[in-house]
């Protein structure tokens, strides 16, 4: 039986999920042997816990940093560096492969992509690597090594014809989309989610995530959720708060505040994003790839808020640029930008219709299918 390893790294969760996906439908469809691996984890708990702390901390406190951090990794000493790093870091990572002995490799993270192409060129490893690009806009971190990856997977044809101007042999780039759970394929009973979060039948939802734990802007975040509220009377939201219990208690008291608990309901956490895009009608969030890529699987325009710089940025840029968001910027007014957009109903109905050019419903069983068939 064919063995496959899916290494992954904790900045953000859209790495993990994206491996998950992947490892479900492997284990679900085809006779391989899987097993899935933070990389950076393995190799040091302790530099894997300050490493995505300081991820954290770093987006969180000062976003306009990590944003130079980002632009700058991409080219120039920082690009340097983190390569560096990446290579001494392989040599432990190596341990790992020798003792597993996969047939092939697929990496969700630019890190783990990175020590395996470079452990390839030294000639320590011969196993096959697929990369899976989890945003939509390119980075050159993700190509480092790339003349040793047989597989790259990416969300959309801009980031194609990156890559292919960047030296990647056209043969190998794969538009697939970003990896989705299979709950994305699932028939839900509608009625039974508006009863489950006590909605009203009657009224349009509208799904808004307030940024998790990162707290982005919590200000920011309470102002828009408070326009929405009072320019969208017809409307009910459900706000997601995330893991972060200032968040969760700034959302509860702005709707005591505004006597709107028959129409706004607040959880910390939930784990039927499916269902809830399923009966909603926009989605307001952060424009990370996952959130992303469900909105558009869901056929969901979008309203985007806080993005973090760099990565985010880019994702909201084309986002905007493909008329499926608009972008709610530190300098709008947020009552001016809503009123906009739900005043012109042809404009909402335009996004929606967008969603289905860049929406990959069947993204995780096209890339699982190309590996096993084409690569593997």
């Amino acid at each position: 039986m064919k063995k496959i390893l899916i290494l992954y790294a904790a900045y953000g969760g859209g790495h993990y999920s994206a491996a998950k996906s992947i490892k479900k439908y492997l284990d679900d469809n085809y006779e391989v042997q899987t097993e899935i691996i933070d990389c950076i984890e393995y190799i040091n708990k302790v530099l894997n816990k300050l490493t995505t702390n300081a991820y954290k901390e770093m987006a969180k406190k000062v976003p306009s940093l990590w944003g130079k951090v980002y632009a700058n990794s991409q080219k120039g000493i920082l690009g340097h560096v983190s390569s560096r790093t990446n290579k001494v870091m392989a040599i432990k990572l190596k341990n790992l492969i020798k003792e597993i002995n996969p047939d092939l490799v697929i990496s969700t993270h630019p890190f783990s992509s990175q020590m395996i192409s470079y452990l390839k060129r030294k000639g320590k490893i011969s196993c096959k690597l697929c990369t899976v690009l989890t945003d939509f806009a390119p980075h050159d971190q993700w190509l480092i090594g790339h003349e040793y990856t047989d597989g790259f997977f990416v969300s959309n044809n801009k980031i194609e014809k990156y890559l292919i101007e960047y030296g990647v042999e056209k043969s190998k780039v794969y538009v697939t989309g970003i990896p989705l759970s299979d709950k994305f394929f699932e028939k839900f009973d509608k009625n039974s989610i508006y009863d489950e979060f006590k909605l009203d039948k009657t009224k349009p939802v509208i799904l808004f995530f307030g940024g998790g734990e990162f707290g982005l802007g919590k200000d920011r975040t309470v102002q828009i959720l408070k326009a929405l509220i009072h320019n969208l009377e017809t409307y009910q939201i459900v706000a997601i708060s995330g893991r972060n219990p200032k968040m969760n208690n700034a959302f509860n008291d702005l709707v005591t505040k505004s006597n709107v608990e028959n129409r706004v309901k607040v959880f910390d956490y939930t784990n039927k994003v499916p269902e809830l895009m399923s009966i909603s009608s926009l989605v307001v969030s952060k424009p990370g790839g996952l959130t992303t890529s469900e909105s558009l699987a869901s056929s969901l325009p979008m309203l985007v808020i806080n993005p973090i710089p760099g990565q985010e940025e880019e994702n909201a840029e084309f986002l905007e640029s493909h008329n499926v968001a608009i972008w709610l910027k530190k300098e709008d007014d947020p009552n001016e930008v809503i009123c906009n957009l739900f005043n012109d109903p042809e404009k909402l109905n335009e996004m929606k219709q967008n969603t289905k050019l860049l929406a990959k419903k069947n993204s995780t069983k096209d890339i699982c299918k190309i590996i096993v068939e084409n690569i593997l």
